[in-house]
Formats: C-alpha cells, sequence, structure tokens
C-alpha cells in the first residue's frame, strides 16, 4: 500500500469518525440555546408581546413613538439580567391593577438598572404584561442616540404633561420621586431614601390615580459609590460626578451581580385637591415615602445576603 492510499484511508476514518461527532456537538449546541432561550425569556415571550401588539393597535399607536417591535429587541437582553444575572425575585405583583396606574419606587446603583428591572417584573413576572413608562432626566436625552433609544423602548421626558397624558392613556407611569438625589447616594446612605418631590403627589389626585408603593433591594450595591465630586460634575456639567472605584477594574463595567428582590405594595389612593399648598400635598407625600421605607425596610431584613 502505497502512502497516498494510507492518507485516503485515514482520511476517511477520521470522517466517519469526526462527521457524526461534530454533528451530534451541532445539536447539542442548538438545544442548549434552545434550553438557555427558553430558560431566561420563559415560554411565553412570543405570547406576552403579541398582547401588547395587539394593545397599542387598538389605541392606535403611540404619540411618544413607543415601539413594540424595538422594544422587543431590547426585553431579550434585560431578560438576562432579570432571570440570569440578577435573579430577581417578585413578590406582589398582582397588587398591580388594571388601568392607569403609578408606581413609585425608591432609587439607586448609580445607573437606573433598577427601571428596566422593574419593567421587566411587569413584562415578563405579570399576567397579563404589562409595558411601563417612566420619566427620564431632561440631561439625559440630550445625550446622542438616548433620546431616540429611550422614545423607542417607551420612556419620554419628565415633565408633566407627558405624565399627565400617558395616564390618560391608561398607562403604567413608573416615577422616582428622590431623582438624580436618590440614584447617586453614596455606599454609606444605601436604603435610606432621600426627600421625595412633590409633583407625582398631584399628579396622582389630579388625575385620580392609584398608587403603587415599589421597594428596590439589591440595587444599592451593584455599583459601590464612594463618594461624588461636584468640582467634576460642574465642570462636564453632569449632575453627579460618582467616585466608582470598581470602573477602573477590568470588566468593571458591569455591575456586581448582586440578587435584586422586587416588592410592589397594595394600593394607595388620595384625595383632595392637586392645588393644595405645599404643606397639605408634603402630608401624602411623607406616607408613601415612609411606606416604601418600612417596605425597603423589611426586605433588607429578610435577605440572606448581598448575592444570595
Amino acid at each position: 500500500m502505497d502512502s497516498k492510499t494510507a492518507l485516503a484511508r485515514i482520511v476517511d476514518v477520521a470522517a466517519d469518525d469526526v462527521i457524526p461527532f461534530m454533528q451530534r456537538l451541532a445539536a447539542k449546541t442548538r438545544r442548549s440555546a434552545d434550553e438557555l432561550a427558553l430558560r431566561v425569556l420563559g415560554p411565553d415571550f412570543e405570547e406576552r408581546f403579541r398582547i401588547l401588539e395587539r394593545r397599542y393597535e387598538q389605541m392606535g399607536g403611540d404619540p411618544f413613538g413607543f415601539d413594540v417591535e424595538g422594544s422587543r429587541h431590547a426585553a431579550m437582553l434585560c431578560a438576562f439580567f432579570h432571570r440570569m444575572y440578577f435573579r430577581t425575585e417578585v413578590y406582589g405583583v398582582n397588587n398591580v391593577p388594571d388601568g392607569r396606574v403609578l408606581l413609585v419606587s425608591n432609587h439607586s446603583g448609580q445607573v437606573p438598572i433598577d427601571g428596566a428591572i422593574i419593567g421587566c417584573s411587569l413584562l415578563f413576572d405579570a399576567s397579563p404584561p404589562r409595558m411601563i413608562r417612566a420619566m427620564v432626566e431632561k440631561w439625559a436625552m440630550t445625550l446622542p442616540f438616548v433620546s431616540t433609544f429611550f422614545s423607542r423602548v417607551g420612556q419620554v421626558v419628565g415633565v408633566p404633561e407627558n405624565a399627565r397624558r400617558l395616564l390618560e392613556m391608561g398607562e403604567i407611569l413608573l416615577v422616582f420621586p428622590e431623582g438624580i438625589r436618590g440614584i447617586s447616594k453614596p455606599i454609606t446612605r444605601r436604603y435610606q431614601l432621600e426627600e421625595f418631590g412633590l409633583g407625582f403627589m398631584r399628579l396622582a389626585i389630579e388625575t385620580k390615580t392609584p398608587i403603587i408603593p415599589v421597594a428596590v433591594i439589591g440595587a444599592e450595591e451593584q455599583y459601590v459609590n464612594l463618594g461624588n465630586l461636584r468640582w467634576a460634575a460642574r465642570a462636564l456639567g453632569m449632575p453627579v460626578f460618582p467616585v466608582v472605584p470598581q470602573l477602573a477594574l477590568p470588566g468593571g463595567v458591569m455591575p456586581l451581580p448582586t440578587k435584586y428582590r422586587i416588592y410592589f405594595g397594595e394600593p394607595l389612593h388620595f384625595d383632595g385637591d392637586a392645588d393644595d399648598d405645599d404643606a397639605v400635598i408634603e402630608e401624602k407625600v411623607w406616607l408613601v415615602r415612609q411606606t416604601i421605607q418600612s417596605m425597603v425596610n423589611r426586605g433588607i431584613k429578610a435577605r440572606k445576603g448581598v448575592f444570595f
């Protein structure tokens, strides 16, 4: 047997073994990918978005530029963080009633991931699924590409006119009354709520909208903020400039894989005059703030650890 014939036989034998092996490996990889997608997105992912599509078709579209198909792609990425990375536990989501609702939540984490995870809770864990609409800081909408992206995934500039119109449309509106003060807290003030603005309460009274208090546990530790540099914030035209050492580490741009827990409280209803003096409105806002702080405190006490 010459060398060429021997080599050909070796190649044939290798092909007989390698090709079936590669086919089995490819099939196994596809099954693993399908299993992962099912675990991340859930068995009813497509149906949930068909429900949303029908809802907005019946409404004649969205005046703010919300695109269901665009949000579908964003939701795929968010689902990974919701179910796999942060391993979110959701409590009381059935407390959210049909129709217009104000979700009022504590705010933290340096980056508004908490808002995205609250959105995932309503999209993936509520029945029927709901798409939350959030008020975005005006300065954030000046960033390149951000305004277009936020509009397509349903978020709008945080002005009263927009909030009022969304509620009139029967939407779920998410508000963070702490504002930038809440999200940029240093680690020494974690889970201590900052003062609430009054605007959400005037809006709830004016539109007769129920308020659902929301407590987020886990976001405070995702980026460890040691403080804020005011001079740097002024120089860069930013509201705050947090000192987050982990951003200097390899891979530090990713949040720490803390375990998220989202608590939805029972609806709160407020009557009165939306134009009442601040002192009157402050009493009602204080009640909402104390309710959320109490929910946060109970959530902290119940958890076994930051990452578990």
